[in-house]
């Protein structure tokens, strides 16, 4: 199988605009992703109310499971295929991806299972109040019985990255929203189906691209194909996608289980009225964020490729160029949600209450926003380059290790205001953590030697 020429620009394309091709359809794609959550919410608000907003908030760290598998296989499967591709070994990189897809289609079938036997007890555990489960399980269960489209299409999403086919990855995610953005007045408002319209819209929009997506491998557009004899998962690569994907495996569960520890905080010192506003001000949190997730996805594919074609300056340069970018994002953001949190909060709702409570809550969550960029980036690239551990340790560092203890203990003293206040320490402890990593490894990041080779040889045997 001959590499196609979108693969190849990743080892030959100057620097700086191949990680403006890759990243700003990546970071238009993950916007439009982001404004189709923030419409979501701002028609759940208005036609259900702040209830409404919070069963979804209760309901989502089931999704963000869901899609945390998704990831795990998408990114752990386009480490592999871009790491291949860049050695020159098409076929092996084809292996991946069928195993990645047949792990998929396991993945999706336990998602449906579960929604039938222990949806229910789950959103109590996540603390689903008996005002809110009802609203939480309408969300919820079209959801899980839309596994397979959500887990194909976040999946695939990152092995197109991988092949250096930006554009039709922006697609896939502008395709998706667009449709929701058209579907959630019709199923939440024109049908009154409030929150369970919204979950209806949602999949039937991941449905359309799932279609789209199988065409484009069918139909040989890709350098990858789909094979139905090589689909049968073998475990050699199986592990590997999986040990790679972990770290972003972890990421996503970590969102899910500080989701559940700031709900349970927020009912606990506060009411339900407050993970209402909580679920406003994560909104606005996913969509500042999004920029920053965009130039990381554009540069793990060239970082990885690279790698894998031993062409480290390349390398380097690409992770330079990325972390100042970052840097200039992380910066904007901390400025605008310091001095317009009012209007950001007035998009959502009406009530003067819910308005003024989230504009504290998203100055203080916000406060050390700047230091944001670094922390997306380092744990990423270790990512790219299949070095599990660190990015392991840097995926679950701000949400595990850091700010859910920091959410259990500060509201002790500080009230419902403390989960609040546990983000800016843990982002403060989080970057810390970064660059001690970044450190540590300056050599293979930054100035070069002989730990490319040492680093070389510790991966995992060629499946």
């Amino acid at each position: 199988m001959k590499q196609s020429e979108q693969s190849m620009q990743l080892g030959t394309a100057p620097i700086p605009k191949l990680l403006r091709k890759l990243s700003i359809p990546a970071i238009i794609g993950m916007l439009v992703m982001s404004i189709y959550n923030v419409v979501d919410t701002i028609f759940i608000s208005y036609a259900v109310g702040i209830d409404g907003v919070a069963a979804v908030t209760i309901a989502f760290p089931i999704m963000l499971i869901v899609m945390a598998v998704a990831a795990a296989l998408g990114i752990g499967g386009a480490s592999l295929i871009s790491r291949r591709l860049g050695e020159q070994r098409e076929a092996e990189a084809n292996r991946v991806f069928n195993t990645v897809i047949s792990l998929v289609v396991i993945v999706s079938m336990v998602g449906v299972i579960s929604s039938f036997t222990i949806l229910e007890p789950v959103l109590r555990m996540f603390g689903a109040t008996p005002e809110l489960m009802q609203g939480a399980h309408d969300y919820i269960f079209p959801i899980m019985l839309g596994t397979v489209f959500f887990s194909f299409a976040f999946a695939t999403n990152a092995i197109i990255r991988s092949e250096g086919n930006s554009k039709f990855a922006m697609m896939t995610m502008i395709v998706p929203a667009v449709l929701n953005i058209i579907l959630d007045p019709i199923f939440i408002i024109w049908l009154d189906m409030g929150v369970q319209g919204a979950a209806i819209a949602t999949v039937l929009a991941q449905a359309s691209i799932s279609f789209i997506v199988l065409w484009y491998f069918l139909s040989g557009k890709s350098s990858l194909l789909i094979v139905v004899k090589e689909m049968l998962p073998r475990w050699s690569i199986t592990k590997e996608v999986v040990v790679i994907g972990m770290p972003a495996f972890v990421r996503q569960v970590a969102g899910s289980v500080m989701m559940v520890a700031i709900n349970s905080m927020l009912i606990i010192h506060g009411s339900e009225f407050y993970v209402g506003v909580f679920g406003i001000v994560q909104r606005v949190s996913m969509f500042a964020l999004m920029p920053m997730m965009g130039i990381l996805q554009g540069m793990q594919p060239i970082v990885g490729y690279n790698f894998g074609a031993k062409q480290f300056e390349r390398m380097r340069e690409t992770i330079l160029v990325g972390f100042k970018v970052v840097t200039v994002f992380s910066i904007a953001v901390f400025i605008i949600m310091m001095a317009f949190p009012n209007v950001l909060m007035r998009i959502f709702t009406a009530d003067t209450a819910v308005i003024e409570t989230g504009s504290i809550g998203m100055r203080i969550i916000f406060a050390c926003a700047f230091l944001i960029g670094a922390q997306v980036v380092s744990g990423g690239l270790y990512q790219a380059l299949g070095k599990a551990k660190p990015a392991l340790i840097l995926s679950m560092a701000r949400q595990i290790l850091f700010l859910v203890p920091l959410v259990l203990i500060l509201p002790q003293f500080f009230g419902v205001w403390g989960v609040f206040i546990a983000f800016p320490l843990a982002d403060i402890l989080a970057f810390a953590l970064s660059i001690f990593f970044m450190y540590k490894d300056r050599k293979l990041f930054f100035t070069g030697g002989e730990e490319e080779i040492a680093f070389e040889n510790k991966q995992p045997a060629s499946s």
